[in-house]
């Protein structure tokens, strides 16, 4: 396993953990340092094994159809108890995020305590949680030395998985970090039907100039964002994205005085910080059919800045689903010059600056977005203008923060704090 991949892996313990004591405890969400409580039975960690049975009845599943069964099973090998806290992940093969009515999912005891299920969302991650009946959501299963506790889980695909969605994965863990070395790496995949060739969102700027209107060189300049789907379906959510700013020598967006504008039917309009800089939504039904989607804008210097020196401007636009799940998943950043017009760069017979460089990298994001009212430019499938960025890493997957709504769900389930923190993974764990 990759060090980015157990990175990965570990922040998602930790954000579970943390998250559900903050839930439980019905108070806001705190950072995960807050929460590094040590779990019961610290001499007896990473001790249990988790496998899965095949599903039955075994084949493809049907949005809105029937489901499929496995028995999960989990040992503890160890001459001690100890405790298990569940976490099932999962994985669709494409485009889009889930919400949580996209996927069916059901827990029952076999040979183990009463239990309750539910499905929490994480980074833009489906995650399937279960614990004992009757107890808080924080509370885990105890496992009598050398003994084995099995369930039933049962998963269907609802009417609304996404069309740009195909198979999905589950991948059984426990965010208290019990498993032992290697036993939770276990995946099962359940096909879809009909098959879909999966795709992504692609999300990037170019074509970085001065602006038109001749404003000074280093204190204008026009760009595209442009957003195009792949592969087969479409979002059944409509896609909200967000702009924010950040200027090489430390000063503020506020205080460059640094103005970000979309144009519209011809005319610029201005977008404020008040509403996180927020672009028009991308209607529900987009994908590969609707060919590239433009939104054309502008960053300015205003008349109040207090900029004293050439920098660089890092533009960064984050996308996600417009409701729901709304974790932004897709990122990408443009990079130019600024400079006041009477210094630098921007002075009369001083010598410019290197031509402005346009890039698209991924970056974590850190919070849902919204929908705001306007149009953005759509381009006709086969009218494409070739990038001349590179492109965004993205896709369904996750980065940096905690999931939004998170409280609200497991306070419902009732219950106090109690001890459970993020467990820190060992180094060695790859």
């Amino acid at each position: 396993m990759s060090a980015r991949t157990a990175a990965r892996r570990h922040h998602l313990r930790s954000a579970a953990a943390a998250a559900v004591v903050a839930a439980v405890a019905g108070t806001a969400l705190m950072p995960l340092s807050a929460y590094a409580a040590p779990a019961p039975g610290a001499g007896n960690q990473h001790a249990l094994k988790i496998t899965m049975g095949a599903p039955a009845p075994s084949g493809p599943l049907t949005r809105g159809g029937a489901t499929e069964s496995f028995e999960l099973t989990v040992t503890n090998p160890s001459d001690k108890p100890h405790s298990y806290h569940p976490w099932i992940l999962g994985t669709p093969a494409g485009a889009s995020p889930l919400q949580k009515a996209d996927v069916v999912f059901k827990v029952e005891a076999v040979t183990a305590p009463a239990t309750d299920s539910f499905i929490l969302q994480q980074d833009g991650e489906w995650e399937g949680m279960f614990h004992p009946a009757g107890k808080p959501a924080a509370e885990g299963f105890e496992i009598p030395a050398g003994a084995k506790l099995t369930w039933k889980v049962t998963i269907g695909l609802g009417k609304s998985y996404p069309t740009n969605d195909g198979d999905f994965t589950l991948r059984p863990t426990t965010y208290a970090d019990e498993a032992a070395e290697g036993a939770d790496t276990g995946t099962l995949t359940f096909t879809t039907d009909p098959a879909v060739k999966a795709g992504k969102l692609e999300t990037w700027f170019d074509r970085i100039t001065p602006c038109q209107d001749k404003t000074g060189e280093y204190q204008c300049r026009e760009m595209d964002l442009r957003y195009r789907a792949t592969g087969d379906g479409e979002f059944s959510t409509a896609l909200a994205t967000a702009l924010d700013m950040s200027l090489a020598d430390g000063t503020s967006a506020a205080a460059a005085d640094v103005r970000l504008q979309m144009q519209v039917d011809g005319q610029w309009k201005d977008l404020t910080d008040k509403d996180d800089y927020r672009l028009p939504v991308i209607p529900k039904g987009f994908g590969a059919a609707s060919g590239e989607r433009v939104v054309h804008l502008r960053a300015k210097l205003g008349p109040q800045s207090k900029l004293k020196k050439e920098t660089t401007v890092t533009l960064n636009a984050r996308t996600g689903l417009a409701e729901g799940n709304t974790h932004q998943v897709w990122s990408a950043a443009a990079r130019f010059q600024v400079a006041p017009a009477t210094t630098g760069a921007g002075a009369t017979g001083t010598t410019p600056s290197p031509t402005p460089s346009t890039s698209a990298t991924a970056r974590p994001s850190t919070g849902p977005s919204a929908a705001a009212p306007a149009s953005a430019t759509p381009v006709a499938a086969g009218t494409t203008t070739k990038a001349t960025g590179s492109l965004a890493t993205t896709g369904a997957d996750s980065g940096t923060g905690l999931y939004a709504g998170l409280a609200a769900v497991l306070v419902a389930l009732g219950g106090a704090a109690a001890w459970l923190g993020a467990r820190r993974r060992r180094a060695t764990r790859a």
